[in-house]
Parts: C-alpha cells; structure tokens; sequence
C-alpha cells in the first residue's frame, strides 16, 4: 500500500505567557505531519523558530515540496540529503520513526537506547520579567530539583539573585537567549558563579562569540543557537563546554542521534532541549536524552492545554513515550 502524508497547522494555548529576550507569545503553533501506510500511520511534530527565518508557511510549503518523495517512500537516510536541517525536516523524520515502530512492532527505543528508557528529571522553565516577578516564579517552583531561568536584559544579576534567594535548594540554568555581549559576560558570568549556578546557555549572539576562548569559564557554558548540525561542532571547540541538542534545529532525531555521539567525541556535555511544543514533540527528544547531563522537555508543562494521549510528567520527571503518542 502506497504511503499518504497529511499536514497540518495546530495551535495550542501558552498558560499565561512565555517570555525570553527576543519577544514573547501566547500560544505554541505547531506543524504535525500524519504518514499512513499499511493501515499504520506514523506522526511528527515541529515547531517553525522565527530566529531561523522560519515560518508556519514556509515549513509546510517544504514538508509539501517533499510530498511525492515522502509518498514514494522515502527513507531516513535519504531525507538528510534531500532536506536541510530545520523543522520541516524534523517532523517528517520523526513521523517517518513512528511509522516504522508501528509497522514493525518495534520501538524506537529498542534501536537507539543502550537500555529501557526510564523516566528523566527535566528542568523547569522560568520566562523573563523584572526580578520580583521572577522570584514569585520561581519560589511557587522551589520544589522542583532543576530550574531553567530566561535571562538576557540590562538587570541580569538583580534576576539572578532574585531567582535564587527564591528558590535556594534548586539547581539552576540561566538562559540568555544571545542577550548578553563583550562587555557584560565577564561579570556575568562571575556573579553566576557566585550564585551557584550550574549552567549557561548561549550568552553571547552565534557567531559573535569568540570571547569565549579568551576568557575564563567559571560556569560551564552551553551552545544554543550556535549549534545546529554535527558537521559545526568541531568549531565550537574550546568556546563551549556543552551543546543543546534540539530535534527542531537538528531536524530530525536521526540526524540528531549524529550530533550527540559527536558531541560526546569532542567532549562536549550533552543537553537536550526544546521549543513549546506538545507531548509529540517531547517524545522522541525523551529517547534521545537518556544519557544526557541536563534535559530541558518542559514544553507540555507550559501548555494550558497539550495532546491526549500526552506524556507523563510527576512533577519534573518525564516518562518515556506510550506507543499510542509516538514510538
């Protein structure tokens, strides 16, 4: 039986609002791709990033140039070279893993984890806003073991401290959305220390980030934005210690897979993460980070509402996927 795909534009509300240094948002709008075939269908889920140049459109009008291809029965390998990385790539490989799970009657998790997938302790993520109304996040929060801190204005360190006197027994990652430069990182990154906090993600705009090799990390630093695919880490080498892996910016866990053991070879830390997304999103990204240092799959707990069947969150650990979502 030929396969079919199906493409479509879905909109989930934001609880409240998501705020980081570029902008904020109200709802989380999402492109899902349905591949059928042998009365089996498989499904994936992106999310177009305006800080790629990425739109609602412009993802679909790529997933649908793919289209014969895709119905031609296109395989995962030959997607990474017919299509470059980003999220249109992503939920067509991702419903591509699925459609294969469900056809085979083999999980996913039985081919990329070394051992059953167990439920991970995922941060939790604060959005930005002037310090007291960060510590208020963050103190109805304090329980939870791994915070993640939107940052990146002129009133960081107020924020930072603000944020940690609230929540004092949380461990704490700052995210600066490129919101920081030359002048101020030094500093910055100093009063973060100090604070105890246990990771920074990409501080500095991409490509503007050479200071990195020049001056001391007393905070381990993460790339964000200046990581996409496994062919760029080598560059990266000596301005970061750690690399955000997400499935959007990869496109696609199989080319997301790639990037992860080369990380590790280049002894990079490991974090997965994500946009604000559904469960569908999360799920493979949930497999992909068993043996991650930091995982940030929060996106469904910032949803006033996410997909049912969705994943199991218990406060922050997340449970692997069910069959029935993705996998």
């Amino acid at each position: 039986m030929a396969r079919v795909i199906s493409v479509e534009s879905e909109r989930f509300p934001i609880a409240g609002t998501f705020t980081i240094s570029r902008g904020s948002k109200t709802e989380a709008e999402v492109i899902t791709v349905t591949i059928r075939e042998d009365g089996q269908s498989g499904r994936g889920e992106c999310v177009p990033y305006k800080r790629y140049g990425e739109t609602m459109d412009g993802v679909r009008d790529a997933i649908e140039a793919m289209r014969e291809q895709i119905q031609g029965g296109i395989s995962r390998a030959a997607l990474l070279e017919a299509m470059p990385a980003g999220a249109a790539r992503n939920a067509v490989d991702c419903a591509l893993w699925d459609l294969e799970a469900k056809i085979t009657g083999r999980p996913v998790a039985s081919s990329i984890c070394a051992a059953p997938p167990r439920a991970l302790e995922t941060a939790y993520t604060l959005s930005l806003g002037e310090p007291e109304a960060m510590a208020a996040q963050a103190r109805a929060n304090a329980r939870r073991p791994l915070l993640k801190v939107k940052i990146g204005g002129d009133n960081d360190m107020a924020r930072i401290r603000a944020v940690r006197e609230a929540a004092p027994t949380s461990r704490i990652i700052l995210d600066a959305n490129e919101g920081w430069s030359d002048d101020n990182i030094v500093a910055n990154l100093a009063f973060a220390a100090e604070y105890g906090i246990a990771l920074i993600e990409q501080p500095l705009p991409a490509g503007r980030d050479g200071i990195l090799r020049h001056i001391a990390h007393p905070v381990r630093i993460c790339a964000d934005e200046s990581v996409h695919e496994a062919g760029g880490l080598a560059s990266l080498v000596g301005l970061y210690d750690a690399v955000n892996i997400k499935l959007d910016k990869s496109g696609g866990l199989t080319a997301a897979l790639v990037l992860r053991d080369r990380a590790r070879e280049l002894g990079f830390g490991v974090m997965v993460g994500c946009m604000v997304g559904t469960s569908l999103a999360m799920a493979p990204a949930v497999l992909l980070a068993q043996d991650a240092d930091f995982v940030d799959l929060d996106g469904p707990l910032l949803l006033a509402r996410d997909r049912v069947p969705g994943l199991v969150y218990q406060g922050s650990l997340v449970s692997p996927p069910d069959a029935a979502l993705w996998g």
